[in-house]
């Protein structure tokens, strides 16, 4: 991939406190991708934030040197037009809807989560119609740019934008990313000396294989103490016996699924104590602000690590580089099945390594898929698929049949009274609904 004129790079959701990982990033790789304009663009309500999170960006490109112009809008149009990539990193309701798709499913006995369980589909249902809007722009303005998306959940947003759009897309998350440099760690050597592969779909995928200098690791991580776990699910210890018979290193989020009533347990009272990782996230993003804010600041702050996406602007940049430079490194993404997994649609939305080409990543066929994750991965994506065309519909029906095939949904009765309380507290956000 190569353009005519500097590449321009447009974030929506510029407002973002990731932003400067992202802006740190692209100047790390100015020599191989050099970056003429980075357009950052948010809505009315997050202009504030715009502002701020956009002067440190210009603080940061100014002391590097590098001739880059950083511009700041509201007019998304404007950033899209003629653009090479296109980031997407949004959160439709900002965290008071977070807060709500926490809050409401705890109160009726179960597992409330932002991508997990009834969180995540409300999630999706806000998040993939203003997706799709931002596609039409993209198809209009910049018919040849990559979409890289973060916005969550990556995996049903990174499908609908497949199914509903013209869009080349690719969706990301900082999951995979940590896990590989949590094994590099492990084993003291450089990250481009291990290759895990992951078999899944986004925040529910197994490490099947872990190749260390070549060598398999997979036996001894799975006796191993070791647990690996992230910031932003809480830290309970896996069975060594289901480990070993599983053969795999399950993604955290599958806590969820394999030891849902301690994790549930551990919400409830998380909540009643101190409130759900939405409001620890709240009180993060206003110390971060504040930080930004400080005109002598001109470098990301290390408190930004504290936020539980550590790493995802990492994982972007190194997928620009390789769209752009044709680099034919492995990566693992969020891409369509086309026939990868033979128990899963062609156009449903997987995540697994792939070689990132100048025309797009090719998805890398796992060597080893146990039987026993094929079931849970088949129910899990059907409820995402039905979520995705009730969020494009505005169909309860389908809704409903997407919430009560949710493994974490216990019946029918909990799934009616849910979807009626979340469609009424988000109702603002879910006008196809209305």
């Amino acid at each position: 991939m190569k353009t005519q004129h500097g590449i321009k790079v447009a974030v929506i959701g510029g407002g973002s406190s990731y932003t400067p990982e992202l802006v740190e990033g692209l100047l790390k790789s100015y020599e191989e991708m050099p970056i003429a304009e980075l357009w950052l663009v948010d809505i009315e309500e997050g202009k504030h934030k715009l502002e701020i999170v956009g002067n440190l960006a210009k603080r940061m490109v100014k002391k590097s040197g590098l001739p880059i112009e950083v511009h700041l809008t509201l007019d998304r149009r404007a950033a899209i037009k003629d653009a090479d990539f296109v980031s997407t990193q949004i959160r439709v309701g900002l965290l008071e809807a977070r807060k709500l798709d926490e809050h409401i499913p705890i109160s009726h006995g179960v597992i409330g989560q932002e991508t997990t369980g009834p969180g995540g589909m409300f999630k999706a249902l806000r998040t993939v119609p203003v997706i799709l809007d931002i596609c039409r722009d993209i198809e209009e303005l910049a018919p040849n740019a990559w979409m890289l998306n973060f916005t969550n959940p990556a995996g049903m947003i990174t499908e609908a934008v497949t199914k509903y759009s013209r869009v080349r897309s690719v969706g990301l998350c900082n999951s995979p990313i940590n896990f590989k440099k949590f094994l590099a760690e492990a084993y003291q050597v450089d990250e481009n000396q291990v290759l895990p592969e992951f078999v899944g779909i986004n925040h529910l995928h197994w490490v099947t294989s872990a190749l260390v200098n070549g060598k398999e690791r997979m036996p001894e991580l799975l006796a191993g103490k070791d647990e690996y776990s992230a910031k932003n699910v809480p830290t309970l210890g896996w069975d060594p016996e289901f480990l070993q018979s599983l053969g795999a290193v399950p993604t955290y989020y599958l806590k969820y699924y394999y030891m849902m009533n301690e994790m549930f347990d551990e919400m409830k009272e998380s909540l009643e104590k101190n409130g759900t990782r939405a409001d620890v996230v709240s009180r993060v993003e206003k110390e971060l602000f504040e930080l930004y804010a400080n005109e002598e600041l001109e470098e990301k702050p290390k408190q930004l690590e504290q936020r539980g996406g550590a790493f995802y602007s990492e994982a972007a940049v190194h997928l620009m580089r390789s769209l752009y430079t044709g680099r034919n490194d492995i990566q693992t993404l969020n891409v369509a099945n086309h026939g990868i997994f033979d128990f899963l649609p062609d156009n449903a939305s997987i995540e697994v390594n792939c070689v990132v080409t100048s025309e797009g990543p090719i998805p890398l066929v796992p060597q080893n898929i146990p039987e026993h994750v094929k079931g849970l991965l088949h129910a899990v994506k059907t409820y995402e698929s039905l979520a995705i065309d009730a969020a494009v519909s505005g169909d309860r029906g389908l809704a409903l049949q997407a919430l009560v095939h949710h493994p974490l949904v216990p019946s029918v009765s909990v799934a009616k009274v849910l979807l009626d309380e979340m469609l009424e507290a988000h109702r603002r956000y879910l006008p196809n609904f209305f």
